[in-house]
């Protein structure tokens, strides 16, 4: 069978309590359009062996003395969509729990969004109370349908059901295939920003929209979890993804993005997933941008955790 698959391609000695750990989560149950998802996280984890280790913001390349961990795979047999994200989250909870802990989880459908939420209830940072608890949220989908097709646990309605579950806030940014439903709620609902990609790409105004999510980003306080629908991104970055939409976010754009936000002073990210990756027909660019994203996420932490 070979060794086991580790994030970057790192040797890992498990007898050592990990800095980071990555978490694959092969969940797909509610996809809608393109499947293949659940073959995201491998996908991922090979790809990441050909990411480069050198992060400017560090004075050593990754792993920077930090130990990493690449948990084996969820997997479940439980017979219900509810019993599934219910074993997804108890899965998650070990390591989504411990303040001295980075979690990255590698998905997986974006439905999996409020397990990972009930996964983080405990976190120290929290106590309990989610409503300290702010997501930003990368997505060509806003994810706020109250059901999809009568399931209200569809990877459509992810981040309406973290509100559900009292998050404080959600900061969206690059979304461009949304429902009147969700707009809607967008405008009436004071927990939830949505920074369009139609405002963000505008030929006229579209650097002044981007400076305001820098600014908004800047300003950010308290625990983060990042959500990382790589579906954000203009196609030709991830041809292959669960529901593409043109339209999208450049490398660049979602670069300096996680950048500020781990610069931001004022708040923490306890956590983050990159999700809705599925391995290309041809050639290997979707799971490659999945890995080089969470690459920067790792090193994001690293930087943070050292200044």
């Amino acid at each position: 069978m070979g060794d086991p698959l580790t994030f970057l391609g790192l040797s890992e000695d498990h007898s050592l309590d990990p800095d980071i750990v990555i978490l694959p989560v092969p969940y797909e149950l509610t996809t809608s359009y393109g499947q293949g998802t659940m073959q995201g996280p491998e996908a991922c984890l090979r790809a990441s062996a050909q990411v480069e280790l050198y992060d400017p913001r560090l004075s050593e390349d990754i792993p920077a003395g930090a130990i990493i961990r690449t948990v084996d795979p969820w997997t479940s047999e439980a017979g219900t969509l509810k019993e599934q994200l219910s074993s997804v989250s108890e899965y998650l909870s070990k390591w989504l729990s411990d303040e001295s802990i980075f979690p990255v989880v590698l998905g997986g459908e974006h439905g999996l969004l409020p397990a990972e939420i009930e996964a983080l209830s405990s976190h120290p940072m929290l106590d309990g109370e989610l409503n300290n608890l702010t997501i930003v949220q990368f997505d060509a989908h806003a994810d706020l349908r109250d059901e999809l097709d009568g399931d209200p646990w569809s990877h459509a309605c992810a981040a309406r059901r973290t509100l559900d579950l009292g998050i404080g806030a959600i900061l969206q940014i690059g979304v461009r295939a949304w429902s009147r439903e969700e707009a809607e709620f967008s405008s009436n609902d004071s927990r939830v920003h949505t920074h369009l990609a139609s405002d963000i790409l505008a030929v006229c105004g579209g650097e002044e929209a981007w400076d305001s999510v820098m600014k908004e980003l800047t300003s950010l306080s308290g625990p983060i979890w990042i959500t990382v629908d790589i579906d954000a991104l203009e196609g030709y970055l991830v041809p292959s993804t669960g529901t593409p939409v043109p339209g999208g976010l450049t490398w660049w754009h979602l670069e300096s993005a996680l950048a500020q936000i781990f610069d931001s002073k004022d708040c923490v990210v306890i956590g983050a997933d990159v999700v809705e990756t599925v391995p290309d027909q041809a050639g290997s660019l979707t799971p490659f941008t999945a890995a080089m994203i969470a690459t920067r996420l790792v090193g994001g932490h690293l930087h943070r955790s050292i200044q």
